[in-house]
């Protein structure tokens, strides 16, 4: 049976990010994604002078319509927020339209390079680690990772070694199967770590030196459809790796602006044999 995610993200317009392409990801594996906007962005906030429209208001009225009509998903997926309130949403949502046995999957979008977004405030900080102490899996980045741990956000892992520190502290301190993002310990490559109950992995990929917004997004779409069409974590980790630099080599050769972002429209084929073997 075709498995449904409810997809809680902005909507940017224009620049390949948030909800553009984890709808476009999620349908290529096969499955029904059902989006739930928190609000509307005319383009992803790094291009300047982008105006939004906060949608905070109608969250609650689209779960409590969902939960009357007996839709329940095999995963709820979460990431960019734009306050505390909809942080709560977001937890009430995973428990009241989440499947037995499904996912909470929660990339809690905070910061990247070693600093935190300016529209985190340090209220939002402490209520995305209420968030991910809720979820099943978390896709935080190093900048991420260090603010879940109430850590210095400059800092990063310098090594294997140091990477493993890291998955083991955020498995002890969140209960949920974790994937680090934006490792970058080896010259010339770049890749993300798991931990779960299973075991663990490091997955690293030929760095391409272009910086792309929505990568992130990209990423953790490609790996829950990966999960969801019965791959364990560390593969459907490096599937996402995989996927993920082949879209920015791509893009890279066509010498595109990098704040458009990546070209993934072509290379959905990649993940459509996927959704076949499944």
């Amino acid at each position: 049976m075709q498995k449904k995610i409810l997809a809680l993200h902005d909507l940017s317009g224009f620049g390949r990010s948030s909800l553009v392409p984890i709808i476009a990801v999620l349908s290529a594996g096969g499955h029904q994604c059902v989006p739930l906007p928190t609000a509307i962005f005319s383009t992803h906030t790094a291009i300047p002078n982008w105006v939004t429209t906060d949608l905070t208001g109608a969250m609650q009225g689209t779960i409590d319509q969902y939960d009357a009509l007996g839709l329940r998903f095999e995963a709820v997926y979460a990431g960019f927020l734009g306050s505390a309130a909809q942080i709560d949403r977001v937890r009430e949502a995973a428990q009241r339209l989440k499947k037995p046995g499904g996912i909470t999957l929660i990339d809690p979008v905070m910061g990247d390079n070693g600093k935190v977004y300016d529209t985190y405030t340090p209220e939002m900080c402490t209520r995305m680690r209420e968030l991910c102490a809720i979820a099943d899996i978390i896709t935080p980045n190093t900048t991420e990772a260090a603010i879940l741990l109430d850590w210095d956000p400059a800092g990063k892992p310098r090594s294997a070694e140091e990477a493993w520190e890291w998955l083991r502290a955020l498995r002890a301190q969140y209960p949920a199967q974790v994937v680090l993002t934006g490792l970058d310990f080896e010259p010339g490559r770049v890749g993300a770590g798991c931990l779960s109950d299973e075991g663990g992995a490091l997955s690293m990929h030929r760095r391409i030196d272009r910086y792309y917004p929505g990568t992130g997004d990209l990423f953790a779409s490609v790996m829950l459809s990966a999960l969801l069409n019965g791959a364990k974590l560390a593969d459907a980790c490096d599937r996402a790796g995989e996927y993920v630099k082949d879209c920015i080599a791509y893009t890279a050769a066509q010498q595109t602006d990098p704040m458009h972002g990546v070209q993934f429209e072509k290379l959905l084929y990649k993940l459509i044999g996927e959704a076949h073997d499944a």
